[in-house]
């Protein structure tokens, strides 16, 4: 169990270290990396946090719950 935790522990700090380059570079070139458009996906999510009033409010806390570190 520890190994699963410890490889998925690990694809999320990768995951988070290549996110701000990817809007980096979005930002400099204004091409999308790997045929996403980060900065968008990234508006789109928020947007949906805001309309969902309530239901956003705690998925949001949900979701960055699993950021934290303890």
């Amino acid at each position: 169990m520890n190994y699963v935790t410890g490889f998925f522990g690990g694809l999320a700090t990768i995951m988070l270290a290549i996110f701000p380059v990817t809007i980096l570079w979005e930002v400099l070139t204004g091409t999308s990396v790997f045929g996403m458009d980060v900065i968008a996906n990234l508006g789109n999510l928020v947007n949906n946090f805001g309309t969902n009033g309530f239901v956003g409010l705690v998925t949001l806390v949900i979701v960055m719950s699993f950021f934290i570190k303890k």
